[in-house]
């Protein structure tokens, strides 16, 4: 499995992107995470392989959606509202997690590459 995080790109607060992980398989659990500088790498979302049920962050609900098409294999992240405290690397990563370890990145076996979120006015 080869992850591809595309998407990123600098926008204003307030601003809105899409963030895209293409080749994540229907039947893996799939979790967007990210990593600011001089930070440890943080749980923002995932949707599970099984039943497709969503998670989010605290800092992130009601402003981010996760989704999945199954017929393209890819995994979308839409982040509206965007703050500059959301500016980071993203990552998804794909996986077969239990539901309490979704927020670790250890659980997870395959990552993208990283797509850099910079949120500035």
């Amino acid at each position: 499995v080869q992850l591809q995080a595309s998407g990123g790109g600098l926008v204003q607060p307030g601003g809105s992107l899409r963030l895209s992980c293409a080749a994540a398989a229907r039947t893996l659990t799939v979790g967007w995470f990210r990593q600011a500088p001089g930070k440890d790498r943080e749980f923002v979302a995932a949707i599970r392989g099984s039943g497709g049920s969503t998670h989010y962050t605290d800092s992130v609900k009601g402003r981010f959606t996760i989704s999945r098409d199954n017929a393209k294999n890819t995994v979308y992240l839409q982040m509206n509202s965007l703050k500059p405290e959301d500016t980071a690397v993203y990552y998804c990563a794909a996986g077969r997690p239990i539901l309490s370890s979704l927020t670790m990145p250890s659980v997870y076996n395959y990552w993208g590459q990283g797509t850099l979120v910079t949120v500035s006015s």
